[in-house]
């Protein structure tokens, strides 16, 4: 009887395809680099509005002693009908990178300088993306301008960058990459769309409705409130108070994710991954070709 084919990848398998994904990666030009993520950042910012739309739009259930898990978890729940359309589109997204791009680098395929050329390229692609969406889709459409949604988007944005100290912003980044990581690589297991989103919404759905930092979705969430005057709030504070800490604490979440990966996959002497040029051609056959588990 012919066994029926695995829906999910083996943990050794999804460090090789997330490998590959880097070596993709860093050839890409860097124009179009930039270009997939002013379209990430777009993207992201659609389900960071839905998010403002369910947060903000419920007044009657934000009541902070009754109801303070509701708006939490719906607004978690519509977050990540933006975020899936990210690696479903192959589109550059900075907080995947931090994971993807340290695993070549370990692994020895692509080299060391890539990671910060990619994540300058992307961080301001991003950013981009978002801008545009918070300025251009939001602010100037007036679509959030009409109450409850003004001081919605006011009270949001003060909660990620105003009222939380330093040290808590980079706590809540690290807890957020290591959930945003965790769903790129179930997704990268996943051999199907349907498998591949459901995937991809679950942990992503965690992390929103836990009030965890995402360095890309606070470029939307905390701009947006500059521009919705909200007290405190200007891009110097927007940049020394959050931006840096939810990056450095992106940075670490995805380490907890991708440093066992490197450690159990990657270095273990158990397993020899073929090193592959970067410049030279290379497919994901060509990896797995070299990718042996020693007799």
């Amino acid at each position: 009887m012919q066994s029926l084919p695995e829906s999910t990848l083996k943990p050794e398998e999804v460090t090789l395809v997330l490998v590959q994904q880097a070596v993709t990666k860093h050839r890409l030009r860097y124009d179009i680099v930039f270009f997939k993520a002013v379209l990430a950042g777009l993207m992201l910012s659609l389900g960071a509005l839905m998010n403002e739309i369910v947060s903000g739009g419920t007044p009657a259930l934000s009541d902070a002693t009754a109801n303070p898990a509701i708006p939490k978890i719906l607004g978690g729940f519509v977050f990540p009908s933006g975020f899936v359309l990210i690696p479903m589109l192959g589109l550059e997204l900075l907080t995947s990178n931090m994971m993807v791009f340290p695993m070549g680098i370990a692994s020895g395929h692509i080299p060391w300088w890539s990671l910060p050329v990619n994540w300058l390229i992307v961080t301001f692609g991003n950013l981009a993306g978002s801008l545009f969406s918070a300025a251009i889709l939001v602010h100037y459409s007036d679509i959030l301008s009409s109450e409850p949604f003004f001081n919605g988007v006011q009270a949001f944005a003060s909660k990620k960058a105003v009222v939380p100290e330093w040290h808590q912003i980079f706590l809540r980044g690290i807890g957020c990459n290591i959930l945003v990581c965790i769903a790129i690589w179930l997704s990268a297991g996943a051999k199907d769309t349907v498998s591949k989103l459901v995937a991809i919404w679950i942990p992503i759905w965690i992390f929103v409705a836990c009030s965890f930092d995402h360095v890309i979705a606070n470029m939307f969430y905390i701009p947006l409130g500059i521009m919705f005057d909200t007290p405190g709030l200007s891009a110097a504070y927007y940049i020394r108070k959050s931006l840096i800490a939810t990056y450095l604490g992106n940075i670490v979440g995805a380490f907890i994710v991708w440093g066992p990966a490197a450690y159990f996959y990657i270095w273990e002497p158990e397993y020899q991954i073929r090193k592959v040029n970067a410049t030279e051609a290379g497919t994901a056959k060509d990896i797995e070709a070299g990718y042996v588990k020693e007799e």
